[in-house]
């Protein structure tokens, strides 16, 4: 894509989302950090049917860390990986208990220092958080930088290095929960809905699906996810 037309392409995604917002149930910085952590291979959906009933009880890592491993477990048994993602959210609280004073850190190196905690997660609580410019980089990003010709790359580190490149003010700041909400449900993995997609013009995907799909039995896969 050419400068222009990833300024369209954004202005395209702004202007049919123009507040996009995490689709994580939080109440604050320290659940948002916690939800985001839980989401590792886990949709968003079953994440927040998980946490409703833990956040209602749990706002601060020191009720944590109270609640303990195993009723932690109790909470998000029903998420996958439950048993490291519990050991890890315990983990996280007693860090920022022991060397935040209770708070979850501004910066990117002492968000990745907590237990759990990598790059994508880091700047994804910058963003929704603190209101950073930071790109997330999931899969949904992924693919749809990909396969689009926005920001291609190898790995998630190659897409964000680009996306900090590429896109241009107004849209930084929103950038990342455009491209994951597209990528949930719009450019799908499986078969990307390119006939009701409002930037399919600037789009340099090979296999576009240009016409809807009739009829149940006609589940057509997509040739590539790129």
């Amino acid at each position: 894509m050419s400068r222009d037309e990833v300024f369209e392409f954004f202005r395209r995604l702004a202007e049919d989302n123009p507040s996009p917002e995490t689709e994580l149930e939080f109440g604050n910085t320290y659940q948002l950090l916690v939800a985001v952590v839980l989401s590792a291979q886990a949709t968003d959906v079953g994440v927040n049917k998980a946490t409703r009933a833990l956040f209602g009880e749990v706002k601060t890592p020191a009720q944590m860390i109270a609640l303990g491993e195993e009723g932690l477990k109790q909470h998000i048994k029903t998420i996958g990986l439950f048993n490291a993602k519990a050991r890890n959210v315990i983990a996280l609280s007693e860090k920022l208990v022991a060397e935040h004073g209770g708070e979850v850190p501004t910066d990117r190196d002492a968000l990745v220092g907590l237990p759990g905690v990598g790059r994508k997660t880091a700047n994804v609580v910058m963003n929704c958080a603190f209101g950073d410019e930071t790109f997330a980089v999931d899969t949904h990003v992924f693919r749809v930088s990909n396969r689009t010709g926005l920001a291609k790359g190898k790995t998630p580190e190659q897409v964000e290095a680009k996306l900090e490149k590429r896109v241009p003010q107004p849209f930084r700041r929103h950038a990342h929960h455009w491209l994951i909400l597209h990528g949930r449900y719009t450019c799908k993995a499986r078969l990307p809905e390119c006939w009701r997609c409002p930037v399919n013009d600037l789009c340099g995907y090979r296999h576009k699906v240009l016409e809807k799909p009739v009829g149940k039995g006609n589940r057509a896969s997509a040739p590539s996810l790129l």
